[in-house]
C-alpha cells in the first residue's frame, strides 16, 4: 500500500535533487548540466552581497514567525473548542464550514480576499464607512502596514479547519474515564481541557511544532503571489518579497536559473538546521521525530 507513496516521493522529491548542481554552475539551458561551466560558490556570494538580501531575509523570518505564532495554535484552539460542543449537529456544521476553505485553491481564496478589500465596492470598506470608522475607502492591499495582517488572517482562515482534524483525532483517543474521574474530583470543563486534553495531545503538538520550525524559511508562495497580483504590486514589495517569491521572480521571470537555485538551496539548508535543532530541543521533553 505504501509503494505508490514511496514512488511519488522518489520521483518528485529525490530525483530532482540532482538539479542542485545548478547552484554551483553558470547553467546554460542549451548546454545542460554536463557542459555548463562550473562557478563554485559565486551565486551564493552574489546573493549574500545583494542589496535585497536583508529585506528578503527580514520578510521571510517575520512572515514565518507570524504564521507560527498565529497559524500554528489556531487549529489546536479550534479542536479544543469543538471537543466541548455537545450538540452533534451543530458540531458537524462548524466542522464543515471551517474545513471548506482548505479545499479551495489560493486563486479562489485570494480573489475572495481581494474582492472583500476592494476600494470600489469591497464589503470591508463599505462596513467600516457605514460604521463611521473611516471617512474614505482604504486601499488595503497597497498599504505596507496592512499586508502582513491580511496575509496571516487569510492563512488562518483557509487552513484552520483542516489542520484541526489531526488534533480532533488525537483528542478522540483520550480515555473517557479520565474526564469522569476529573469530574468527580470537581474539575470543570475548562480545568479538564488544560489538565487532561492538552497534556494528552502534547506529543502530537510537539511533532507538528518540530515540523513547523523546520519549515520556518518557507514563508509562503502562492498566497503572497496572489495577494500581490502575481508580484506586480511593487508598492508592498518591501514587506511581501520573501525567498520563494524572490526565487520565482529572479529564476523564472529573469531566467537566472543558477542564482535562483543557489538561493533555494540556501533556504533549504537553513530549514534542515532548524529541523535538527528543534528535534534536539524536543528530545529533552521525551518527544522527537528521531
Amino acid at each position: 500500500m505504501i509503494i505508490p507513496g514511496v514512488l511519488l516521493l522518489f520521483v518528485f522529491s529525490y530525483l530532482p535533487m540532482y538539479g542542485v548542481v545548478t547552484a554551483f554552475q553558470d547553467y546554460n539551458l542549451f548546454k545542460g548540466f554536463a557542459d555548463s561551466p562550473w562557478a563554485g560558490t559565486k551565486h551564493f556570494r552574489m546573493f549574500f552581497h545583494s542589496p535585497d538580501f536583508w529585506t528578503i531575509m527580514r520578510n521571510t523570518v517575520i512572515v514565518s514567525l507570524l504564521k507560527l505564532v498565529f497559524s500554528f495554535p489556531a487549529p489546536i484552539a479550534l479542536a479544543l473548542l469543538l471537543n466541548e460542543v455537545g450538540r452533534a449537529a451543530f458540531k458537524r456544521i462548524i466542522q464543515t464550514v471551517s474545513y471548506l476553505p482548505h479545499f479551495l485553491s489560493w486563486v479562489i481564496v485570494g480573489g475572495f480576499v481581494i474582492s472583500m478589500l476592494s476600494v470600489d465596492n469591497g464589503s470591508i470598506n463599505i462596513l467600516l464607512m457605514k460604521l463611521h470608522l473611516i471617512d474614505e475607502p482604504i486601499n488595503w492591499l497597497s498599504e505596507s502596514n496592512y499586508f502582513w495582517g491580511i496575509l496571516i488572517a487569510s492563512n488562518v482562515w483557509k487552513d484552520i479547519g483542516f489542520s484541526s482534524i489531526v488534533y480532533l483525532a488525537a483528542i478522540s483517543g483520550i480515555d473517557p474515564h479520565l474526564y469522569e474521574s476529573a469530574s468527580i474530583d470537581g474539575a470543570n470543563r475548562f480545568r479538564q481541557m488544560f489538565s487532561i486534553t492538552l497534556p494528552s495531545i502534547m506529543p502530537v503538538i510537539v511533532i507538528f511544532m518540530i515540523l513547523a520550525i523546520g519549515n520556518v524559511m518557507n514563508a509562503g508562495f502562492e498566497d503572497i503571489l496572489i495577494l500581490t497580483n502575481n508580484g506586480v504590486n511593487a508598492i508592498v514589495r518591501d514587506v511581501s518579497d520573501v525567498i520563494d517569491t524572490y526565487v520565482y521572480r529572479i529564476g523564472i521571470q529573469n531566467q537566472r536559473f543558477s542564482y535562483a537555485a543557489a538561493v533555494g538551496l540556501f533556504k533549504s539548508a537553513i530549514n534542515v538546521l532548524l529541523l535538527i535543532g528543534a528535534n534536539r530541543l524536543a528530545r529533552r521533553s521525551g518527544q522527537s521525530l528521531w
